[in-house]
């Protein structure tokens, strides 16, 4: 049983390096999808605050006379 323990610890030192590479990587692309889904989340959070709060402001529209305007202009180009 000591025989099989020695040999198992060889095989895992061995393997070390390429275990560790391979768990940082995981770890790192865990994180990375972590970071990615709160980006989407908030981001999804403040559109709809957002569109919320535009969708209850009244739009106020303001109708301009350009009578005025248009007889100037009429008049100018009787000129040309």
């Amino acid at each position: 049983m000591s025989q099989e323990k020695v040999d198992r610890y060889k095989e895992q030192k061995a393997n070390r390096k390429k275990n560790m590479t391979k768990a940082k990587l995981k770890y790192r692309f865990s994180i990375g999808i972590t970071t990615l889904c709160a980006v989407a989340i908030v981001g999804y959070i403040g559109y709809s605050a957002y569109d919320t709060i535009n969708a209850n402001k009244t739009v106020e529209k303001t109708e301009v006379n350009v009578d005025s305007l248009t007889d100037y202009l009429n008049s100018v180009e009787a000129y040309v």
